[in-house]
């Protein structure tokens, strides 16, 4: 049996309890990554750690993939993928695009996700026939934006300078494409895909705990999720969301014409 909606409220409220305090109060950051920069902070960790202990209360038989505190049971039919604050950059810099992301997988495939951005007020669901978001007590359905075609479409990226050297001129094809590029926000603009605010999210090199909680949110609100060769996107990599299918179908043309 799938959760209810409660308990994902109940890990946004565990989660927010150690992020919100932490947020624009100049954190000590770690550094995971020798060659570059990939930083954790003890809001990730202090925040993982708070929805671990609900889901291990709740549902012990569950399996949990989680960015800080490594994973358990992934054989499992329902498996848990926990990003406790996507958007680490964005945290640091003091910028309220980061979100709790919390995914839930059955079978391999995702059924329910959550992003929640607390400094906003903000918390996004999605399960089994439903996408919704809550704001200041009131409760919307999330529709993406239909009928765009690609060339009057707007289309986010975390950044440019994510994609490797092979991947860069493929998709610098399809932003030269669309009618606006706007860069940033991480897993809030997936969010803006499901709430029909914008129509394309292109990224690559993401991980299981960057899309597990997002693509219930796109699929339920009308959208498409995948990964740049069309296969379903659970495990990461190079991912396109769309708020259409047609708008998906056009933008892989150009990502794989230009490859």
């Amino acid at each position: 049996m799938l959760p209810d909606i409660a308990f994902f409220d109940a890990i946004a409220e565990a989660a927010a309890a150690e992020t919100l305090p932490r947020f624009r109060m100049q954190p000590d950051i770690d550094n995971k990554q020798e060659a570059g920069f990939d930083p954790v902070t003890e809001a990730d960790r202090a925040a993982e750690k708070a929805i671990r202990r609900l889901i291990a209360e709740r549902y012990p038989e569950h399996g949990i993939l989680g960015e800080e505190h490594g994973d358990t049971g992934l054989d499992r039919d329902y498996v848990w993928v926990i990003d406790p604050i996507d958007g680490t950059r964005a945290f640091i810099s003091g910028l309220p695009v980061w979100g709790t992301l919390v995914g839930l997988y059955h079978k391999g495939r995702a059924v329910m996700g959550m992003m929640d951005q607390p400094f906003t007020g903000e918390r996004f669901i999605a399960g089994p026939g439903s996408a919704a978001v809550r704001r200041g007590g009131r409760t919307t359905p999330l529709a993406t934006r239909k009928h765009v075609a690609l060339d009057q479409a707007i289309m986010m990226t975390t950044s440019p300078l994510i994609f490797a050297d092979e991947l860069a001129p493929r998709y610098r094809q399809v932003e030269r494409s669309v009618r606006l590029a706007r860069y940033g926000c991480d897993c809030y603009a997936y969010a803006m895909v499901a709430s029909g605010h914008i129509d394309l999210v292109i990224e690559a090199d993401l991980k299981p705990y960057d899309v597990g909680g997002l693509i219930p949110l796109v699929e339920q609100a009308g959208g498409v999720m995948t990964t740049w060769s069309g296969d379903r996107p659970e495990y990461g990599g190079t991912i396109i969301a769309a708020g259409s299918r047609a708008l998906h179908e056009a933008a892989l043309e150009v990502l794989n014409r230009a490859g």
